[in-house]
């Protein structure tokens, strides 16, 4: 059987700092989701078209840029409107600044604004699922928002029970394992004891290689 194609795709983890300690937003996908159904993700999904023409507000940092580019025909731009369209669409929260001309469908008079985005996972599918993505996942303070970070009324129905998770308790969700991995490393980085370059499941060839980019 042909296997499936690879999509790029990208997902952002949103980290809100608590007297408990530091949340991600987490949601849940629905029981008829061809892909993870039912499980816990963050908010995210596959690259559209329409992403490659919306400007930005500000120039992504040169780091994370730089890791986006590297094994990678997409521009790192690209990557980081769908992710920000993603979160906006999913959960109703936007990172964004005013902006003129700006064709961000659905947010009139506001531009992605990706200047607080790091860049701090990347995985591919491997062979054999029904969907096969290059997922970057991007980490975000949620000091950035533009909204409440509580209200979720305008969010679209692709997640379920929306809610702030705190870190240390996230694990116990039903989720993926690549999820799983991406919360470790979000936890390094929160405790800044995360190792130097961006780490890569890639599994685009026959056998799986992990490295850092």
């Amino acid at each position: 059987m042909t296997d499936r194609p690879i999509r790029d795709a990208a997902t952002i983890i949103l980290l809100r700092d608590t007297n408990s300690g530091p949340s991600v937003l987490m949601g849940q996908r629905g029981a008829g989701a061809a892909f993870m159904p039912n499980k816990y993700v963050f908010p995210g999904g596959a690259v559209d078209a329409g992403d490659a023409d919306v400007p930005l507000a500000a120039p992504l940092s040169n780091t994370t840029r730089a890791a986006l580019a590297a094994n990678s025909t997409t521009k790192p731009e690209t990557l980081a409107a769908a992710a920000l369209r993603e979160l906006a669409e999913e959960t109703g929260q936007i990172i964004a600044a005013s902006g003129t001309g700006c064709p961000w469908p659905g947010f009139e008079g506001l531009c992605p604004d990706p200047s607080q985005l790091r860049f701090i996972f990347r995985a591919i599918t491997p062979p054999g699922r029904p969907r096969r993505f290059d997922a970057r996942f991007f980490l975000a303070p949620a000091t950035a928002l533009l909204t409440d970070p509580d209200d979720f009324s305008r969010a679209e129905d692709e997640l379920g029970h929306l809610h702030w998770v705190p870190l240390a308790e996230a694990r116990a969700l039903d989720m993926p394992f690549i999820t799983e991995v991406v919360l470790a490393e979000t936890a390094a980085v929160a405790a800044g004891t995360d190792a130097p370059g961006t780490p890569f499941f890639d599994n685009s060839g026959e056998t799986s290689v992990f490295h850092r980019l």
